[in-house]
């Protein structure tokens, strides 16, 4: 099973989605599974998961909807509140259903905040329930991430997009050690996805992302690295195709089995997806 292991879908509108620049125009609208489908049949994926873009039960209830709708939308990782106790509850409600994870923006709280230990009980809300986490940071967040992972030893958690890299700055340097030290947990995996976006977007081409590409290599093999398109964000950057073309490009080289793991079945392992 190939797949897509990062995008979303929205119904737009500028309260909701305060995140999105106004200028935006690749993403000031709606963009549902039949925008998808089309690309990841072109780009020859299967399926994708779905993972969400507003901390909201709403939104994660919309994108179960799609999901049982739509059988190639393989799992969601949804929003819910972990710091709340009662966050083991809600999973357990949505027994059977496609959710295969949570994330919480974690980019966007302040320093500290993985430390503080908030949203712990939600961590461990997952580990009991066999949902994996999406981990959101920037590079500055990565020694928080790593006690994280230390305190949560059986919970299987994603990196998305690879840290955050700010590769417009070439800030290599500044996030190469913190990505290394994290690999070396091995309830994580790596999502090869954003790295466009963090780019210039005018200017990037793939010479600019192949020392961070390499290095996530290095990090944590080919086993525990899964493609994403961040679609539709990556449109802020790159067309879908344009996306998929560098990671193809990047993995020809791999190994079948090496490259069966990075479109799908690292996702399917992590995730715990039905194939």
């Amino acid at each position: 099973m190939r797949l897509d292991a990062h995008q979303h879908f929205w119904r737009y509108s500028a309260d909701t989605y305060a995140w999105i620049p106004r200028d935006a125009q690749a993403l000031c609208c709606d963009r549902q599974p039949a925008d998808l489908w089309p690309l990841l049949q072109e780009c020859g994926l299967d399926g994708c998961v779905a993972v969400q873009a507003q901390q909201t039960e709403g939104e994660t209830t919309c994108l179960l909807a799609h999901a049982a709708a739509q059988p190639w939308i393989r799992g969601v990782v949804g929003w819910l509140d972990m710091s709340s106790d009662a966050c083991a509850d809600q999973i357990a409600g949505r027994q059977g259903s496609a959710l295969c994870g949570l994330r919480h923006v974690v980019q966007d709280e302040a320093d500290g905040f993985l430390d503080a230990g908030q949203i712990d009980p939600g961590l461990q809300a997952c580990a009991n329930a066999d949902l994996a986490y999406d981990l959101l940071i920037y590079p500055r967040q990565l020694p928080e991430a790593l006690r994280l992972l230390d305190r949560h030893p059986n919970l299987r958690i994603v990196l998305d997009h690879a840290g955050k890299p700010a590769i417009a700055d070439g800030g290599f340097d500044a996030w190469a050690p913190g990505v290394q030290a994290l690999a070396q947990r091995p309830q994580l995996c790596c999502k090869i996805s954003g790295l466009v976006t963090e780019a210039d977007h005018a200017r990037w081409d793939y010479a600019t992302l192949r020392p961070y590409l390499d290095h996530l290599l290095t990090c944590f093999g080919p086993e525990r690295l899964a493609f994403g398109s961040d679609w539709p964000v990556c449109g802020l950057a790159a067309a879908y195709q344009a996306w998929f073309r560098v990671v193809d490009t990047w993995s020809a080289a791999f190994s079948a089995s090496e490259r069966a793991a990075l479109f799908g079945g690292t996702a399917v392992q992590w995730y715990q997806l039905k194939e």
